[in-house]
């Protein structure tokens, strides 16, 4: 296993993370605590994990595995509440639930965008946050983020957090890189979720052929690899379901590629090619004159592109980026966006489809 400094606070962390939100459904729990056991002696040492995970099980086998673990471990939750209270409530619960007296990375989480600081700050939110670390009840304070690039930067230059994670891969990456360096650079400790894509890269193995580094190579492994080999990335969190699992993507730490400007440039030229028509959220197409978000629009037609399921795309839009498909009729069809768009992309078209693809899972057909 290979460790890195997370961030200024002197911990060293497994590059590799257990990510607590793959248990199966209806195994025993101590089946699933198995799992994490044989994580944590493999060398993993930063254990993931949130209220609602696996309905609402995973702090609760995370406990009973930590109750069995003797090696030093990193263990992170998160409260997404904007309420003083509430947030104490859910931090005194996983403090219950992991059984240990501390939690070592502790997430304001779920955040969308900017205005989620104004709730928490008028919830008090932010405040209980600071005081339980000043009780000694959370070590770090962290924070989870869905947030384009610039929007990160605006994060990691307010100096509340000592470390971030968000989502991160070799579809997203351009959206993302931005903000990964801003919080590197500021000496925070970069954590990576979904290096899968939620599954899209697993279920799509022939579209992400160019990411293996050889062709023996899975490419979920080459997508697990392509994260941990950012000098600036501290963790890439891993879900994993089974011991076999946890023994393969261990066995992607090992011989690591360097991540040289050149590799970045064939990725990138790999999904312009391989991926045709992909959007890579490379935002060249903002500012819109109508203040759309149009890269995460782009990006729920990225994942119908992938799955061709019009509720997955709603539930993206709702949970994942907090749009509203309303938001769409503000366009004034200047097509400015289309005209920068690098890629050609037929912006304005997919905007006409995606108002089908919502209403289509919206009406329950």
């Amino acid at each position: 296993m290979i460790y890195r400094e997370y961030g200024k606070t002197g911990k060293k962390v497994s590059i590799l993370g257990f990510g607590g939100m793959r248990f199966k459904e209806g195994e025993p729990v101590e089946k699933s605590a198995e799992i994490i056991i044989r994580a944590v002696e493999l060398g993993v040492n930063y254990l993931d994990t949130a209220p609602a995970y696996c309905r609402d099980k995973s702090e609760s086998i995370m406990g009973l595995a930590m109750q069995q673990i003797e090696s030093p471990v990193f263990i992170s939750t998160k409260s997404a509440e904007n309420e003083s209270e509430k947030v104490r409530r859910d931090l005194e619960q996983s403090l219950t639930r992991l059984k240990v007296d501390k939690i070592d990375f502790y997430h304001f989480w779920w955040v969308l965008n900017m205005e989620r600081f104004e709730k928490a700050k008028k919830g008090g939110a932010i405040e209980t946050f600071l005081r339980a670390k000043e009780e000694g009840l959370i070590d770090h304070l962290v924070i989870s983020s869905h947030q384009p690039g610039e929007e990160i930067k605006e994060v990691v230059k307010m100096g509340l957090f000592e470390g971030i994670t968000l989502g991160y891969n070799i579809i997203n990456f351009p959206f993302r890189r931005e903000g990964v360096l801003a919080a590197y650079k500021a000496g925070m400790g970069v954590v990576t979720m979904n290096p899968l894509s939620g599954g899209v890269i697993p279920q799509n193995e022939k579209r992400f052929a160019f990411i293996k580094e050889n062709d023996f190579q899975s490419v979920v492994s080459a997508a697990l690899r392509f994260n941990m080999a950012h000098p600036e990335i501290t963790v890439t969190l891993a879900g994993m379901a089974s011991i076999a699992e946890v023994e393969q993507n261990v066995a992607a730490v090992e011989n690591l590629p360097v991540l040289t400007r050149e590799r970045i440039r064939n990725l990138e030229k790999g999904i312009e090619q391989s991926l045709d028509q992909i959007c890579t959220g490379c935002s060249y197409c903002l500012p819109c004159v109508d203040d759309i978000p149009i890269p995460k629009f782009m990006d729920l037609y990225n994942n119908y592109i992938f799955e061709k399921n019009p509720k997955t795309v709603a539930i993206r839009m709702k949970y994942h980026w907090a749009l509203d498909i309303s938001i769409l009729e503000k366009c004034s069809q200047c097509r400015a966006c289309e005209d920068a768009c690098t890629q050609h992309i037929p912006i304005l078209e997919r905007f006409e489809q995606l108002k089908e693809i919502i209403a289509e899972a919206q009406s329950g057909n």
